[in-house]
């Protein structure tokens, strides 16, 4: 679907983007494995959602030890997915119902059975060694620093052959990369133009703030913080294995082949605050068009918290860039897990209202929560390795459910993961047809976002409250405005409206219920509402 007619915004800008996890997408020949041909014949549905782009995570020719994000041929599509040519199929089928097709880049490391790696750990001497980032141990043999893997243990994995250790940021199956080689640089690079000619509309680059390591490997220092309940990485601070200075030059190179290409979209994974996220955007934002910003993910859920976030990042800002807000992805907890099914109404109106470009992640819109996964279905390496934590992903990655049949429209065989027990009533064939559920609720504010160019590209301002359990604000464009109140609590409230809201009119609730009704100088909301409402244009 074509994005709303505001000339002056590029589509990433002005639309949402859809991540599909195609694993879990839809299954096109029975394997239990979501795969291209499946995502091809579920484009429709993205069309009547009201999306503007998908996101695919990552599809590429890979041993599947991390599920695709250990890449063994970065200009090739998995066999467990399909072909180039379903891949064609795809793309062309997207661009005809007028929708954009992000692909996952994943450049800071690749699979251990990558031609790069193999050839670089032949030899000490071959031309490859340097394409990662092979170190002598410490005296006494041990690792060549501290840095601990994202997945457990150490970062450093012992080659026998040759008598080094590499670095691997992740599972020891997933080499880093040396991006202080240009050779590195410029092979990557090669990757990207491959697929932005293939007709790819953006990237989103995986770690990105993992790309430079510290030249001299010092020992990252003690998280004064560290608790023991906490994971393992977070024992120390990743100063030196992350978000160093110099990786803003790599940000700028990939920014330069995107700009080689016409109206493409370059994502940055981040997980920094938002002073440091914003540093990403690049001087002149000649960086990454759209830092991911996930600081909702782990912000408190409460009003008065998210409304200092939403003040922390809109000031920190560089000027003239754009902001964007994630709810959930592949990796968290999903969002009706994390604050329950009534306030997840209030985190898709809040979602969607905000200023910046939305992104949404598959299954959110039907309401899917965190699926419990037994010991013998867990899939994760990330739980297999660190269990006992919290950390594992599989909840988050369970099948998209369709409709009532067998396995729920999903597959024809056994899904890979499971589906939720309530799968006959969460569904998108059930919630299609109920305005009042979370499917219809997606749809009218995508739709309501889609018609005001106030909740699309307009300005935000906060509205002090009288309730501490309620965040208020207005958005604003062309002179017309916009009121968006969310109760973050479980109880009713009332909140006494500033004159500027006087006489505003009800235009969309979460429970759908109420609408056109004039408010006067109070607002009463119910327990796990959220209200959008037309303020009285500006004279």
């Amino acid at each position: 679907m074509a994005s709303p007619e505001f000339p002056r915004a590029p589509w990433w800008q002005s639309g949402i983007l859809y991540q599909v996890y195609p694993r879990s997408f839809q299954d096109g020949d029975g394997d239990g494995v979501g795969d291209l041909r499946g995502l091809t014949a579920r484009l429709p549905y993205l069309v009547e959602l009201g999306a503007d782009a998908l996101w695919l995570s990552p599809i590429f020719t890979s041993p599947m030890v991390d599920f695709g994000y250990d890449i063994s041929d970065y200009t090739g599509i998995d066999p467990l997915f399909g072909t180039l040519a379903d891949f064609d199929e795809l793309v062309a089928a997207a661009h005809g119902h007028g929708l954009k097709v992000v692909l996952d880049l994943v450049p800071n490391h690749t699979s251990d059975q990558h031609p790069w790696f193999l050839e670089s750990r032949t030899s000490r001497d071959h031309p490859r060694r340097d394409w990662y980032i092979w170190r002598d141990g410490r005296s006494g043999g041990g690792p060549p620093n501290n840095w601990l893997s994202e997945f457990g243990g150490s970062a450093w994995a012992f080659d026998e052959a040759t008598g080094q250790f590499y670095y691997h940021a992740f599972l020891s199956a997933q080499p880093d990369l040396n991006w202080r080689n240009p050779q590195v640089r410029r092979a990557i690079a090669e990757v990207m133009r491959f697929w932005l000619r293939r007709g790819v509309d953006g990237f989103r680059v995986d770690v990105m703030w993992h790309l430079i390591k510290d030249a001299e490997f010092r020992d990252n220092p003690p998280n004064p913080d560290y608790t023991p309940e906490r994971q393992p990485y977070e024992r120390l601070l990743p100063v030196h294995s992350t978000d160093r200075p110099d990786v803003h030059v790599v940000v700028a190179e990939l920014r330069r082949v995107m700009d080689e290409f016409d109206d493409r979209v370059l994502i940055g994974e981040i997980y920094l605050p938002p002073d440091k996220l914003v540093a990403y955007y690049g001087d002149d934002l000649a960086g990454a068009h759209l830092p991911f910003n996930f600081a909702l993910i782990s912000t408190p859920w409460q009003a008065q918290a998210v409304a200092a976030l939403i003040a922390r990042y809109e000031a920190a800002l560089p000027a003239g860039a754009w902001p964007n807000w994630v709810l959930g992805n592949h990796d968290r907890m999903r969002i009706a897990g994390r604050v329950g099914p009534g306030q997840a109404r209030v985190a898709a109106m809040l979602l969607l209202t905000l200023r910046g470009t939305p992104t949404m992640y598959y299954g959110d819109e039907i309401g899917l929560p965190q699926v419990p996964i037994a010991p013998e279905q867990v899939r994760d390496p990330f739980e297999t390795n660190v269990p006992g934590y919290g950390v594992g992903r599989d909840g988050c990655r369970t099948p998209m459910q369709w409709d009532v049949s067998a396995n729920a429209g999903f597959t024809t065989g056994i899904p890979w993961l499971p589906l939720t027990d309530d799968f006959a009533r969460r569904n998108v064939a059930v919630e299609r047809d109920d305005p009042r559920s979370m499917l219809g609720l997606y749809r009218a504010l995508i739709a309501l976002r889609r018609a005001r160019a106030e909740l699309s590209l307009g300005s935000y301002a906060e509205l002090p409250t009288d309730c501490a359990d309620v965040l208020a604000y207005t958005r604003a464009d062309g002179g017309r405005r916009m009121l968006v109140a969310l109760n973050f609590s479980d109880r009713p409230v009332t909140v006494t409206l500033p004159p500027l809201a006087v006489r505003a009119v009800i235009v969309l609730s979460t429970s759908t219920e109420r609408s056109a009704e004039v408010i006067s100088d109070t607002l009463h909301l119910s327990s796990n509402e959220g209200l959008v409402l037309d303020l009285a244009p500006e004279i």
